[in-house]
């Protein structure tokens, strides 16, 4: 991206960029949607990307104060939006320990350390492996696009910014009436085959602008290979395999699941093999070399004693043990690189998923109590969750030109608030509510946690997820894109029909009207359209925190 854009004023130098208005703005920011977000997720499971809405809070604050830059706003919105993913990684995880449970104890000084442990991990691994996934493998991110087109848009003006502003605008209204009004006067799906649906494929459209546009900025090849996934697990595995009489439903979803995470995992490991490991010393060099010579974001000296402090209060303060600390501490590494790509490619950040992995390697090499295990996947959760959030920030700040380092810096500040105010919610809950608020009976369903829960006992089919392990690593060995494969088993059918219109759409406008593309206008209008969804989404979001908070 030049820096002479017209409209756009840039910042000429690190101080320009990080600042301390910025900071208290994204600090005060990092609160509110910390508070919201952890609230939503657990009530329904859900968590908007809060990107866009803090891109475009930030611009306004930081205009309305005069003399800002389109950089100062970028690392102000990069520190406003980390709580929010850090309160997923927690919410999808955690509340697991009392629908396990209700009677379980915790206490709160285990529970900050393992948030803050995540938060630090995540920080160390994203800082790593920012210019491997950002610049070497320039995986599309759609989200940080999307931000980036916002801010350039929103600063430039003219038809640019029209364009942008009107598709926002579409997708705002026809979200907040979707949603608001509980799906009465626009449904949320359309089922597409009623036979399908009650043999166990959820065969429906979900009818989200955010989703198509993701898959237009993907693209035709990694949302063909998505759908090819969902295909396999659902009209293969599911409807094929039940009809055929080779297992019933509940196996075949159990074999379908467990496909999928394996595919998932399996591709993690070949990112490992392949792409992080031959280039170990680009990488991991901050962590042992004096000068910051290969690329790194930060002097990281300082990360093996911190990684070393982590596996001590893990072991003696949370209660984990030592080797249980050691694979989560590594399992994070592998869960980390697997997060980037997943998010890089699809806009998904299934982070849940990634603590069941690691969850599930810790249960198979050494014994640990059920509280532990929900550590164990809350630490990764939240690392990758960050890591989502962190790489999406990278992705926009690489198009804007902005300095790395500010935008680090502004994700320590936002992700260790997040942190410390995620946990103060959940006791908070817990204090209102008691122990049995979460789970189908409670008040906060926390469906991401119950399959946390029911996966601590093990891998529904451990044959399906030793093979999808092989495929995984095999394939991405030879350059397949499989990563998005093993999404497309492992998730609802509905999100991957929609976003594969998305792709869809793609492929039809660069055949029959490639200068249209390249002009970037439907990149404009897919960025509107995901950035109207996701603020609405967070708005409906902080509306339903503040009356749910009220009655506690």
């Amino acid at each position: 991206m030049k820096s002479d854009e017209k409209g756009v004023k840039f910042a000429s130098s690190y101080k320009e960029q990080f600042t301390l208005r910025g900071m208290i703005i994204g600090s005060i920011g990092v609160i509110i949607l910390t508070i919201s977000s952890m609230y939503v997720a657990l009530k329904l499971g859900a968590l908007p990307w809060p990107i866009i809405f803090v891109a475009l809070v930030s611009m306004f604050s930081l205009k309305l104060m005069g003399n800002t830059n389109i950089n100062e706003i970028n690392v102000t919105h990069t520190a406003m939006s980390a709580g929010a993913m850090v309160a997923g990684g927690l919410a999808f995880t955690a509340p697991g320990i009392w629908i396990l449970d209700p009677e379980a104890k915790v206490e709160m000084i285990s529970l900050l350390v393992i948030t803050i442990g995540g938060v630090i991990l995540g920080l160390i691994f994203t800082a790593l492996i920012r210019t491997y996934f950002v610049e070497v493998k320039e995986l599309p991110y759609p989200m940080g696009q999307a931000a980036a087109e916002t801010l350039l848009a929103g600063d430039e003006g003219g038809k640019k910014s029209s364009v942008l502003f009107i598709s926002m605008g579409a997708s705002a209204l026809f979200t907040f009436i979707r949603d608001w009004f509980s799906g009465k006067i626009i449904p949320v799906t359309i089922n597409l085959n009623q036979s399908m649906i009650s043999k166990g494929v959820a065969c429906q459209l979900w009818l989200s602008p955010m989703l198509i546009a993701v898959g237009y900025i993907i693209g035709p090849v990694f949302l063909g290979v998505w759908f090819l996934g969902a295909i396999l697990g659902d009209f293969g595995i599911v409807i094929g395999g039940v009809n055929l009489g080779l297992f019933d439903l509940n196996e075949a979803l159990g074999i379908k699941t467990s496909l999928g995470i394996g595919v998932m995992v399996g591709t993690g490991v070949g990112i490992i093999v392949k792409g992080i490991l031959p280039k170990a010393k680009e990488i991991f060099g901050p962590m042992f070399f004096k000068k910051n010579r290969h690329g790194g974001i930060v002097n990281l000296r300082w990360a093996p004693l911190a990684m070393v402090f982590l596996a001590f209060l893990f072991t003696f303060v949370s209660k984990m043990g030592f080797l249980p600390s050691i694979i989560t501490i590594l399992g994070v590494w592998l869960a980390t690189s697997m997060s980037a790509q997943v998010v890089g490619q699809s806009g998904i950040n299934p982070m849940e998923v990634f603590g069941i992995i690691v969850l599930l390697a810790v249960k198979v090499t050494s014994q640990i109590g059920h509280v532990e295990a929900f550590f164990v996947a809350a630490v990764v959760a939240i690392a990758c969750g960050l890591v989502g959030d962190v790489m999406n920030d990278f992705k926009e700040g690489y198009i804007l030109e902005s300095n790395p380092k500010a935008q680090w810096f502004a994700e320590v500040i936002g992700g260790i608030i997040g942190a410390i105010v995620s946990v103060f919610v959940l006791f908070i809950i817990l204090k209102a509510y008691g122990n049995n608020a979460f789970g189908s009976g409670g008040v906060f369903v926390a469906p991401q946690a119950g399959v946390v829960a029911a996966m601590v006992g093990g891998i529904p089919n451990t044959a399906a997820f030793i093979i999808g392990l092989l495929a995984g690593l095999i394939l991405y060995v030879i350059n397949f894109p499989v990563m998005t494969l093993g999404l497309g088993i492992y998730l609802p059918f509905y999100l991957s029909a929609t976003a594969f219109i998305g792709g869809v759409l793609k492929f039809i406008i660069q055949k029959l009207a490639p200068q249209w593309d390249k002009k970037g206008t439907g990149l404009i209008i897919a960025s509107g359209l995901l950035g109207g969804e996701a603020i609405i989404g967070v708005v409906i979001a902080l509306i339903q925190a503040v009356q749910g908070m009220s009655a506690l």
